[in-house]
């Protein structure tokens, strides 16, 4: 089974170093209709994530929506 949730990128830390950064997201509870009902389902979350890979750092941005799909390890 997978459970897909959908979340904003509320910020984007850079190390000083610029050698990594820091995707902080929260789930969706606004800003259309499908959001409202994504949030029926996915009421509340927090993920951050540390990426210390150059190539994915522009995958992200700031104030875009993701989807999340979680899934056992088999």
């Amino acid at each position: 089974m997978t459970v897909r949730a959908k979340f904003n990128c509320h910020y984007i830390q850079r190390a000083d170093d610029k050698s990594s950064i820091t995707v902080h997201m929260g789930a969706v509870t606004s800003g259309s209709e499908e959001n409202k009902a994504w949030s029926k389902l996915t009421p509340g979350g927090l993920v951050s994530m540390h990426i210390s890979t150059p190539d994915a750092f522009g995958l992200f941005e700031q104030g875009k929506e993701y989807f999340i799909d979680i899934c056992p390890v088999e």
